[in-house]
């Protein structure tokens, strides 16, 4: 059960800690007021840069990498549980780890404007969505059949269909900022959500672990 919750917690902690530093940060007039899902006004990492809601943004996030290897981790346990013989585990400790890795170095740099500085900003959020995502898939893919399974793989399906989308309104029209914002702020929400998914697939398989001795 506690295994589970802590994959709850993985899934939703981002989501509630990164909307409410946009909201402080709009509170705090340090933000565009708008739906950044749909409007695009600010981008995610904007609202990690702007006090008060900077602590906040580093206090989900940096503990949220963390939470990531831990929960990449208890995943292969689970595939092997559920298949003995299931391939491709160290690609998704590899990837989900990886994307956690990067996750700090984006958080630790995300205030600064030195130009080194954000180089590494800009690696560590496209290795973050990058990894995961490829952690993600290939977990997927991992699955016995299944609804939720299908459901998933729609889920990983999207960031590519906008990312494609995304690609050809700047061939056809040109960089519009808040059109990158918003898909930036609804695949990452969509990747939230396929930990929520996952943590569906745990409660169904009932899966915990048990500490013995001797």
């Amino acid at each position: 059960m506690i295994i589970r919750g802590l994959l709850l917690l993985t899934a939703l902690a981002p989501i509630i800690g990164i909307n409410l530093a946009y909201w402080i940060g709009v509170q705090y007039a340090s933000l565009p007021e708008c739906i950044p899902y749909i409007d695009g006004c600010t981008s995610i990492s904007s609202t990690g840069r702007y006090p008060p809601g900077d602590r906040l943004f580093r206090a989900v996030m940096l503990p949220q990498a963390v939470l990531l290897t831990v929960t990449w981790y208890l995943t292969a346990l689970w595939l092997r549980a559920q298949q003995p013989d299931v391939r491709h585990i160290t690609t998704i400790l590899v990837g989900g780890i990886g994307g956690a890795a990067a996750l700090i170095l984006y958080v630790s740099y995300l205030a600064s404007n030195d130009p080194f500085y954000e180089i590494m900003r800009r690696s560590g959020i496209y290795f973050y969505f990058v990894l995961t995502a490829l952690a993600q898939i290939v977990t997927t893919l991992s699955m016995g059949r299944s609804r939720l399974r299908s459901v998933m793989l729609f889920i990983m399906a999207m960031p590519f269909v906008l990312g494609f989308y995304n690609f050809f309104q700047k061939a056809m029209l040109g960089n519009r900022g808040d059109l990158e914002n918003s898909i930036e702020w609804i695949v990452s929400l969509l990747m939230q959500v396929w930990f929520i998914c996952l943590w569906l697939a745990w409660r169904r398989s009932r899966f915990e672990l048990v500490a013995k001795t001797g």
